[in-house]
């Protein structure tokens, strides 16, 4: 037995060996003098670290660190520095070296970056939940360094890639962060192929059947697909060449989370999204001859395939806020199907590929700020004390999907907004002052109001007041986090400003009628008229809304008000149902049978039935809701309130049913609607709650709310529905 682990750890030794090599292999490109020695230092030193410890897997620990600094290296493209710090990411946190030894061998920089891994690593801890406060003292990191966080992404699609030995609960929370945070993190630093991996590890572990049924779909498909590809690309390559380009043109195909949400977006079944690929023309052009090289490419192959006059993107001329540079258009192809072809040269690609990293690289043919400019917009908001972390969370997620537009001022200088901001939100971007007293604006000299939706290439001048403050609803005409933070500062500052005036009222009217005015009173009186803190009690005071004959009758309801601070309710509830929970055989919420004890309800955003893969979640006053994995909503409760997530699964149950929605679309027929509700009244003896139909020009479109036994029920239900003749669609829909 003895000699049967030796051997294994001799060819354990031999494999690290090997990576260690490929490792070396992948940074070649950026070594300079004395690199190399760093490296194997660094690596000695984790080796030795993580000697007696192993993953979830069974492996050596050491695979991780060598894996990570290998994304670092190889799909980041970032330098020995980021190399050294990957190979070292977890020592401080998971062994006894500490930052100063790390110091002394490295050197300060690399034991800086060091400790805002170490830092970001105890905010991202698996156990913990990922909160919005934590997440922002995460960002601060950003003002240091950013390859902390490109690193940290580096970290994360590794453990991705490797969660399949992880418990269930945890891989719904880890890939729940994930798409809530890392996904548009990474699209934001431009790292493309690793945004489009994350979104597709998330979605394989978040909703697997509908991951593997794409994936499937795909596969079936494949040799066709690549057969259609060669056949477009022929053509082009010949004439690429002819014209004396030097390129590279080949077919991609797009990633499953995409191709979910074209479904999704458009409501088609997987046969119907044409975009299942992109062709690429990579151009091999001088630095001056690139723009031209790209319209040249452009014309060839608008010349073969007659193109889509609506779906030109011109990224080469104004490249999108995250360095990303490209011209697409689709055309149609050779079969009368629609294909997306994206033109860039091997410059332009790095950087779609590899995002802010590849620009250190060109820095000096491209004077491009635009890193510089985005970590000092993100400073900007972190640096406001006023924001609420949760509101802060969700503006800036906002501001990391956004496509941009470009705006100029009167005197023609560029400014870049997300889509859809408004004149307000461009007042803002010019001066917290401009925009506070913004009354409307002019765009290309006609005059428009504060709420006005920009478009790309608009000349906006603003109009200001000084009788004009910020208003409430303000909040829903702005998208850009900047704005919405000032507004809400200086609405938070006029209302303080109305609760001390409603302060000294209050103090007054208690006076009169022998109550004393203390911390304690106040409390019961905010409790008494359902208010969530003293401040909102004064505002109502000061604003009329709480009189002296109210007053009066709190002091008539001998009803005696416990007083409480506004957060502990909700913790007690939550820590309460937990244990709960945990009083019975086991963690898990059983559905079906612990209603006795729990009281639950089905979440209308996604009506969960059995089968489906679900979790509960402890609201703070409807006790527990059961929403689907794949709930729209399902991500950022995960993400941002962990603690009160409690596993749950369908017990098996005496047969209750469950509403349901079915959409179903075909061709309108004498007798259809009959013969779909006989399918779903007799051949299932399936109750029906509504029904309705649209029929326009021939075409049939219905909802039908139905009430189900299971997943396995409404599957057999949706085949029996589609063999109906001029049935052409059936999908089921969350409410």
């Amino acid at each position: 037995m003895k000699t049967e682990l030796v051997i294994d750890l001799e060819a354990e030794k031999q494999e690290i060996l090997k990576r260690y090599r490929a490792l070396l292999r992948a940074s070649k490109s950026t070594l300079q003098k004395g690199d190399k020695k760093e490296i194997r230092k660094a690596f000695d030193m984790a080796l030795e670290s993580h000697k007696d410890m192993r993953r979830k897997s069974g492996e050596p620990y050491i695979y991780h660190p060598i894996a990570v600094a290998q994304i670092a290296a190889e799909e980041i493209g970032l330098g020995t520095t980021s190399i050294v710090c990957a190979l070292l990411h977890d020592v401080v946190e998971d062994t006894d070296i500490t930052l100063e030894d790390i110091e002394r061998e490295f050197g300060k920089k690399t034991a800086k970056i060091i400790d805002g891994l170490t830092k970001i690593s105890g905010v991202f801890d698996t156990n913990s939940s990922l909160q919005a406060e934590n997440f922002r003292k995460m960002l601060l990191t950003l003002a240091d360094d950013v390859r902390v966080i490109l690193i940290k992404l580096a970290d994360r699609l590794h453990n991705m890639r490797t969660m399949d030995f992880m418990p269930r609960h945890k891989q719904l929370k880890i890939a729940s962060e994930t798409i809530y945070l890392y996904a548009p993190l990474a699209h934001r630093l431009g790292l493309y192929a690793i945004k489009s991996e994350l979104e597709d590890l998330s979605m394989k572990y978040l909703d697997p059947d509908t991951y593997k049924f794409i994936a499937k779909k795909l596969n079936e498909k494949k040799a066709e697909r690549a057969l259609f590809i060669k056949k477009f690309v022929e053509p082009i390559d010949e004439i690429v060449h002819e014209q004396g380009l030097v390129a590279d043109v080949y077919g991609r195909p797009k990633s499953i989370h995409s191709i979910w949400n074209k479904m999704k977006k458009k409501n088609i079944p997987f046969e119907e999204v044409y975009d299942l690929f992109a062709i690429r023309i990579i151009l091999d052009s001088a630095y001056e001859n690139e723009k031209a090289d790209c319209w040249k490419a452009y014309s060839i192959v608008t010349d073969l395939y007659r193109p889509n006059p609506d779906r030109l993107r011109d990224w080469v001329s104004s490249p999108k806020g995250n360095g990303y540079e490209s011209l697409h258009t689709t055309v149609m192809g050779p079969r009368g199907q629609w294909v997306e072809v994206q033109i860039r040269t091997q410059r332009m690609n790095e950087i779609a590929e590899k995002g802010f990293a590849a620009h250190w690289k060109y820095k000096e043919s491209s004077n491009d700020n635009g890193l510089d400019q985005w970590i000092q917009k993100v400073r900007e908001m972190l640096n406001n004390p006023e924001a609420n972390a949760l509101d802060f969370l969700d503006d800036f997620k906002m501001n990391l999907f956004s496509d941009e537009i470009f705006i100029f001022t009167p005197k023609g200088a560029l400014i870049q907004l997300p889509l859809g901001a408004t004149a307000l939100d461009f007042a803002f971007e010019i001066h917290t002052g401009v925009g506070a007293t913004c009354i409307g604006a002019k765009v290309n000299h006609k005059l428009v109001p504060i709420s006005y939706k920009l478009q790309n290439g608009d000349q906006v001048e603003i109009i200001t007041s000084s009788k004009q403050t910020p208003k409430e609803d303000w909040l829903n005409i702005v998208v850009t986090a900047k704005a919405k933070s000032k507004i809400k500062s200086s609405l938070k500052e006029e209302k303080r400003k109305i609760a001390d005036n409603g302060k000294e009222i209050l103090e007054r009217k208690l006076k009169s009628l022998k109550i004393t005015y203390n911390t304690d009173n106040l409390q019961k009186l905010s409790y008494f008229f359902k208010l969530p803190s003293t401040q909102e009690l004064f505002v109502n005071v000061a604003l009329g809304k709480i009189e002296l004959k109210d007053i009066k009758e709190y002091l008539n309801t001998e009803k005696e008000v416990e007083s409480r601070a506004p957060e502990r309710p909700e913790n007690l509830s939550v820590d309460g149902i937990k244990n709960k929970i945990k009083g019975g055989d086991s963690d898990i919420l059983l559905i079906g049978e612990d209603m006795q004890r729990i009281d639950y309800t089905l979440a209308a955003c996604c009506n969960p039935i059995p089968g489906d893969d679900v979790f509960g979640f402890i609201t703070v006053s409807d006790g527990i809701k059961i929403h689907r994995t794949n709930c729209p909503n399902a991500a950022q409760l995960m993400a941002n309130y962990g603690y009160r997530v409690v596993k749950a699964k369908w017990n098996k149950q005496q047969e209750l049913t469950f509403l349901t929605g079915l959409r179903i679309v075909g061709i309108d027929d004498v007798g259809l609607i009959n013969n779909i509700t006989r399918v779903i009244s007799t051949d299932f003896k399936v109750n029906m709650r509504s029904i309705t139909v649209d029929t326009n020009e021939g075409i049939f479109d219905g909802s039908i709310m139905i009430f189900v036994n299971d997943t396995e029920h409404l599957e057999n239900l949706i085949r029996n529905l589609l063999k109906v003749k001029g049935v052409t669609g059936v999908t089921r829909f969350d409410a």
